[in-house]
């Protein structure tokens, strides 16, 4: 009997996060009220307090549920690195395009994320979290450029730090752009194809600046 109950406590949980999901996607972040989440989950506002504490603690659930692009797409495998740290890099962006195209609940997260939320009242330390996140990712970047570097496959003139964070720019701006409208572009062919021009670009001759 407990274990039911508690069987039963998380798929709750679920049907609460999946209409979240929906009315985040459809109504955005702000404009959202618990009241509506129930609604659309079939469940009294009450059930929702049973499990979060509050919209914020909701949105922070429904992110928790999926691995978001480029979180943690850049994984750390030290050989495969040591051995061919670009062509990591460009399997593992790879991946995070595939998955933002191909897989619907990341996709729909991705985007409330993205482009549903605004960082005010309790949605604030959302904030904090999203920069963190960034952050690492750039940290990743550095890493792989830097052992780029090291074996020979980028030239030691390049600023490490600005190329890992012009990389980020250009790597997240493609998978925003195309949440906008996924039909302007193909985001694994042309993803791959600016970032290997991005990669390509690093190895020529500064340009000279007056």
């Amino acid at each position: 009997m407990v274990r039911r109950t508690k069987e039963d406590a998380l798929l709750t949980r679920d049907q609460i996060l999946d209409a979240a999901e929906r009315v985040f996607q459809r109504r955005g972040v702000s404009r959202t009220s618990l009241q509506e989440i129930a609604q659309d989950a079939g469940l009294t506002r009450g059930a929702i307090y049973w499990h979060f504490q509050n919209k914020a603690d909701v949105f922070d659930a429904m992110l928790q549920r999926v691995t978001l692009p480029m979180v943690a797409s850049l994984n750390r495998s030290p050989e495969v690195e040591a051995a061919n740290p670009l062509q990591h890099l460009c399997r593992n962006v790879a991946t995070a395009f595939h998955q933002t195209v191909h897989d619907q609940q990341v996709q729909r997260v991705f985007e409330i994320a993205s482009h549903k939320v605004e960082y005010v009242d309790e949605l604030l330390a959302l904030r904090v979290r999203h920069i963190t996140e960034r952050d690492e990712c750039m940290d990743d970047l550095h890493r792989l450029l830097s052992l780029a570097v090291d074996s020979g496959q980028l030239p030691k003139s390049i600023s490490v730090r600005p190329a890992a964070i012009g990389l980020h720019a250009l790597i997240d701006g493609l998978m925003h752009n195309w949440l906008l409208d996924p039909k302007a572009f193909d985001l694994e062919v042309v993803g791959a194809q600016a970032l290997d021009a991005y990669l390509a670009g690093l190895s020529l001759p500064r340009v000279g600046r007056t």
